[in-house]
């Protein structure tokens, strides 16, 4: 799954996020054919008609607004009657979306950037964060939490920090945990190795064609564009809305790396997928702000 880095580099400062999906898009691309006029859908009709229709592990879509149409993926694992099932369904939707294949399969990373531990599994810090009532906090992925309510910066080490609250599947991929001591230095940054930081300066909304990047332990930083918005992953564990879709490139053990601007902007929290950074891929992200939204924290000053 990738090295590990120095477990005595967690307790400096912790910038990362968990969960990748990076699934490289081959060269061959669907495109559904032309509607009429009068039959042609909105996106958000398209989105809940591959709901209903194509809600099946492997397969993901996303939203470009500035093109208004439905970008939709499926891994190696949509074959025979689902792969049919989901042409005809993208087909039935004129020119609103287009069909891509990638190889790999979506799937969910219990390891990443600057990590934590709990119940054995390594998972990765998003981004540092103050709750409503002033406590410093981390925000991470919520399938993370699986593993366990309390998380050490090192292997087996004693437990700094506890979760409150977990989303995963569902309405999104993110958690918060409070650190157990109230007085923990928590600074707003992300280390992105080298001794190198990125000071984070406030929680941002992810725009297509926007370049960003992704911190994480195997393969460090690496950097793309947002190609989606309010995308819907069909993972084996279930599925997941409301995500960011990326060029990023990511592989095991970056799960969780967190997504951001050079500017300081923090947008997301990596939730899952397939694919290297050999090849290339499409990764999914949870949005910073709907999280913090959702848990009741904001980016520390």
């Amino acid at each position: 799954m990738g090295k590990h880095h120095d477990d005595n580099r967690r307790a400096k400062t912790i910038a990362a996020a968990i969960g990748l999906v990076a699934v490289t898009i081959t060269a061959t691309t669907f495109t559904a054919s032309q509607a009429a006029p009068d039959e042609r859908l909105t996106s958000a009709q398209a989105t809940a008609m591959l709901r209903e229709k194509a809600s099946t592990p492997g397969t993901a879509w996303a939203v470009d607004p500035s093109r208004n149409k439905v970008i939709v993926t499926a891994d190696e694992s949509v074959t025979g009657a689902r792969w049919d099932n989901l042409v005809s369904t993208v087909e039935s939707m004129g020119d609103r979306a287009t069909l891509q294949r990638s190889p790999g399969y979506f799937r969910l990373f219990a390891e990443g950037g600057d990590a934590i531990f709990a119940g054995g599994s390594r998972c990765s810090l998003g981004f540092n964060v103050v709750t409503d009532d002033n406590r410093p906090a981390i925000l991470t992925a919520g399938h993370c939490t699986a593993a366990g309510r309390q998380f050490s910066l090192t292997a087996g080490g004693r437990p700094v920090a506890t979760v409150v609250e977990s989303t995963f599947p569902g309405n999104g991929d993110f958690a918060l945990l409070t650190y157990n001591n109230r007085n923990t230095n928590a600074p707003s940054e992300v280390d992105t190795g080298n001794g190198g930081k990125v000071r984070i300066r406030r929680a941002a909304e992810a725009r297509v064609g926007q370049q960003v990047q992704r911190m994480g332990s195997t393969t460090g930083l690496r950097s793309g564009r947002v190609t989606g918005l309010n995308a819907t992953v069909n993972y084996p564990e279930g599925a997941v809305t409301g995500l960011i879709q990326t060029t990023v490139c990511a592989e095991g053990g970056d799960s969780g790396g967190s997504m951001f601007a050079r500017n300081g902007d923090a947008i997301g929290l990596t939730s899952g997928g397939s694919g290297d950074c050999r090849r290339g891929g499409v990764t999914f992200f949870q949005p910073v702000t709907r999280a913090l939204q959702a848990v009741g924290a904001r980016i520390g000053n």
